[in-house]
């Protein structure tokens, strides 16, 4: 397995660090490329960049298996103008310079997967959006307009980028749920464990989710699939109400009530919180219509089975930064076949 080599831009995050260890696993050299020279990306080398600029980080490109782009300025905060401004450069800005490093590379990367989000779909409560079918607009109701905005702008610097010899997929993640503190999956056991896991701006709004094994699969299935290519949904087979997602984490978390929230109380506390209602009030009905279609199993399709094994590790002191999940037999040997070029 050794000769291979993935970029993963974004690599301090949650989910860059959770690639990181998903792939150096599978004996992949990871390079994590950070503009914080302090990061832990351990198991990762890392590789100082600025998100905006060409450097010496480039040249990691070069012969490169795999670029992952996860870089981009949290959306957990107030939309003011600094922030909005943040939010967008961040996204651009990086997706526009891997684009330059991968042109001028004499061996670009086979494949570069890039971040999206699920958020780019329309506001929905009775029709699944995919990625063939799937409307893309912008809905007041839901506060989304300047998310979707953003979303769209990103995927477009990503389609501009000159990499004719590298095959290219956006994905529109969900929201993943991990054992990481401070991830939203930690957020809403919180608000479950402590009686206020009730439904919120009254619960029809859907969520789509994805178990953070789950992700790490699919981004090995994508890399290692070679007839895959163009917009790729990242989220579990099965979204749920808001209703239903706080139901199953009370019965889980074995609380047997939850408050709700109404909308009014949604505001002022994400107010308080220095975050955005959109995040919680808008309906994100989305399935994974290319995965399943190409014959990817979930390893975790459901929410309760989802969240029982988060929960088995956390309950052991066990998390995804200490003990990823075990990485599928049948993975590691496409991996082998993969990276041997059959």
């Amino acid at each position: 397995m050794g000769g291979s080599r993935i970029v993963i831009a974004g690599g301090s995050g949650f989910l860059g660090q959770l690639t990181a260890r998903w792939f150096d696993q599978l004996g992949w050299d990871v390079v994590s490329l950070t503009r914080d020279r302090n990061s832990t990306v351990s198991p990762a080398r890392r590789a100082i960049w600025d998100g905006r600029s060409l450097a010496e980080w480039a040249k990691e490109l070069d012969g490169a298996g795999a670029l992952v782009n996860l870089a981009g300025r949290s959306v957990n905060c107030r939309y003011h103008a600094r922030n909005r401004r943040a939010i967008l450069h961040s996204r651009i800005d990086s997706t526009r310079v891997l684009g330059e490093a991968v042109a001028q590379c004499a061996k670009p990367p086979r494949v570069w997967l890039n971040s999206s989000t699920a958020t780019i779909y329309k506001h929905s409560y009775d029709r699944a959006m995919n990625e063939r079918t799937g409307v893309i607009e912008e809905t007041p109701e839901a506060k989304d307009q300047f998310s979707v905005k953003v979303a769209q702008a990103w995927e477009r610097a990503f389609d501009e980028a000159a990499s004719p010899r590298t095959r290219k997929m956006a994905m529109r993640t969900a929201m993943v749920f991990g054992t990481h503190e401070g991830t939203v999956y930690r957020v809403l056991r919180r608000l479950a464990r402590l009686g206020l896991g009730g439904a919120m701006a009254g619960g029809r709004q859907y969520v789509s989710w994805l178990h953070e094994t789950d992700y790490c699969r699919a981004v090995q299935w994508l890399i290692e699939h070679d007839d895959t290519s163009g917009v790729v949904n990242l989220a579990s087979p099965n979204p749920l109400t808001n209703r239903e997602m706080m139901r199953t984490l009370r019965r889980v978390c074995r609380m047997p009530v939850g408050l709700p929230a109404n909308r009014w109380m949604l505001e002022i506390g994400t107010f308080l919180l220095r975050s955005e209602s959109e995040l919680v009030i808008k309906s994100r009905r989305v399935v994974p219509a290319r995965l399943l279609a190409a014959g990817f199993e979930f390893q975790f399709p459901g929410l309760e089975l989802a969240i029982e094994e988060l929960e088995s590790r956390l309950a052991t002191g066990r998390n995804a930064a200490e003990d990823p999940c075990a990485i599928p037999r049948q993975t590691t040997a496409r991996h082998d076949n993969a990276v041997a070029g059959k």
